[in-house]
Order: structure tokens, then sequence, then C-alpha cells
């Protein structure tokens, strides 16, 4: 009788911290895709690859999340198909900024404003700072998938950093150089961030 109290007890405690998990994991999967729309649409706007690239990275992020999610109480067969398939879709969205990004670097392009760039990625820093708390407070932050949540979500914070200085460099330098710079580098993160995706798939 005892062990099967024990058991009861034991399933439900597992079953609130998949469902806490579950809160914490929307709530960032939320903040990263907003950030995501926000970031790409300004930096179309704006002219700036530096926030095209990060936005593309909020979207790598919110497909971890994902299967994050799906990882928490998920079949493995789901997991690893919607893995393969962000992964694969991360990898196409960055060749098309590469692309982007030489023929911004050989023509004659405008200057990206770097007044939206420099707002839009203090708020996406504050964003990121936001979505480390949260994962922090997780009780199940030891767990691999987790674990890789978070790497991503700091490596977000320095990108961030990075289209800050690159808005402050277009300003002084008066050339786009700093931001087609700066969004080859994350277009670069967005694709090591796929292959690690690609990793989880199999």
């Amino acid at each position: 009788m005892e062990k099967k109290i024990s058991t009861e007890q034991t399933d439900q405690t597992e079953f609130k911290e998949n469902e806490n998990q579950k809160k914490l994991l929307w709530s960032v999967l939320a903040i990263n895709f907003a950030f995501f729309i926000i970031e790409m649409t300004t930096g179309i706007i704006s002219k700036s690859m530096g926030l095209v690239a990060d936005s593309l990275d909020m979207l790598a992020d919110s497909f971890v999340y994902g299967i994050s999610l799906f990882a928490v109480g998920g079949t493995v067969i789901k997991k690893k198909r919607i893995a393969k398939l962000a992964g694969y879709f991360q990898i196409i969205l960055a060749i098309i900024g590469f692309v982007e990004v030489l023929r911004r670097f050989f023509g004659n392009e405008k200057l990206p404003d770097f007044s939206t760039m420099i707002i839009v990625s203090i708020f996406a820093l504050i964003a990121n700072g936001i979505c480390l708390y949260i994962l922090q407070k997780s009780k199940s932050k030891e767990e691999a998938h987790m674990k890789a949540s978070m790497i991503f979500t700091s490596n977000d914070v320095i990108i961030n950093l990075g289209v800050i200085i690159a808005g402050i460099l277009v300003h002084y330098l008066s050339s786009n150089k700093p931001d087609l710079i700066i969004g080859t580098i994350v277009f670069a993160l967005v694709i090591q961030g796929a292959f690690r995706i690609l990793k989880l798939s199999k």
C-alpha cells in the first residue's frame, strides 16, 4: 500500500514538474517568436541585415523551445521529425540571408537606420534577459533540452550587443559594412544552430 502511495506521489510530482516546465518554455517561445516578427519587420524597413539575421536567430530559438516542449513528455519520433524540419528550414533562410548580404556588399545600398538597429536591439536584449531569468527558475534546468535552451539564449545576448555596436559604427563610419559584417556573423551562427537542431533529430 505504501509503495502504491509513494508511486502516486512521484507521478504527481513529475506531472507538476512537466506542467511547470511547459509553462516556462511556452513563455520563452512566445517572447522569441514575437521578437522574430518585430526584428524581421523593423530589419526590412530600416534596411538592416543585422536585425534581419537576429530575427532568424530568434526564430531558431523558437524552434528549439518548441522541440523542448515536445521533449517534455512528448514522443521521440515526433520530436525528431520537427527537429529535422526546423533545422533544414533554418539553413535555407540563412543561405538566403548570405545571398542578400553579398548583394548589398557589392551593390550601392542606402545606409541602414542606425537608431532603429540600436533601439530594437536594446529591447531584444531585455527580452533575452527575461527569457534567461525564466529558464533559470526551472527546477529542470540541468536537463539536456533545458541546458540547450539556456545556451541559445545566452548567445542571443551577445548577438544583441553585437547589433548595437554595429548600429553605432554605421552612424560614426557612415558605412553599411558593420551591419553587413554582424549580419554575416549571425547568419553563420544561425547555420551552426541549425546543425545543432539537426543533431537532435538523429
